[in-house]
This record gives C-alpha cells, sequence and structure tokens, in this order.
C-alpha cells in the first residue's frame, strides 16, 4: 500500500450512508425547515472570514396527531407548539 492511500483523510462521501444521514438530519427543524445559514464574522478592522450560524435544534418528543413522536425542532418551532397547547 502506497502512503498516501494509507493517510488520506475521511470525507462525507467515505463515511457510511447512515452516518452522513444522521448528522444532515440533526441540522434542520423537521417542523419549519429551518437549517444552517452562512455569513461572515467581521472583525475591527473589518475584514471579513465566513462563519455559519445554526439553528438551535432540540430532540424532543411531540405528540402529533394523537401519537407521540420524537422530532428535532428548532427552539422557535417548540415555543409555538407551548403557546398552541
Amino acid at each position: 500500500m502506497d502512503w498516501w492511500v494509507a493517510r488520506k483523510p475521511l470525507l462525507w462521501y467515505d463515511m457510511p450512508r447512515y452516518d452522513y444521514c444522521e448528522v444532515i438530519r440533526m441540522a434542520k427543524c423537521e417542523m419549519c425547515g429551518k437549517g444552517p445559514q452562512f455569513g461572515h464574522n467581521v472583525s475591527h478592522s473589518k475584514r471579513a472570514t465566513n462563519r455559519k450560524f445554526k439553528p438551535n435544534i432540540q430532540r424532543v418528543r411531540v405528540e402529533i396527531n394523537g401519537q407521540m413522536r420524537r422530532m428535532y425542532l428548532c427552539t422557535r418551532c417548540l415555543r409555538t407548539l407551548n403557546k398552541s397547547r
């Protein structure tokens, strides 16, 4: 085996399918679809560097149509659900 094959970094498409799906699913609200957004960190010198704004996703048990179900929801949707009870 060559040395560059042994030191190849692990990328998202090298991961097993179920691990990749788990990572993607947890970053998005299942009710409203809110996901990560992209923007810039701006320093005092006005130099902009890339950053990611992640939504606050919580795994909660929710009653839907009389059945309890585990869902990944953002905190805005949780507040809306608590208001409608």
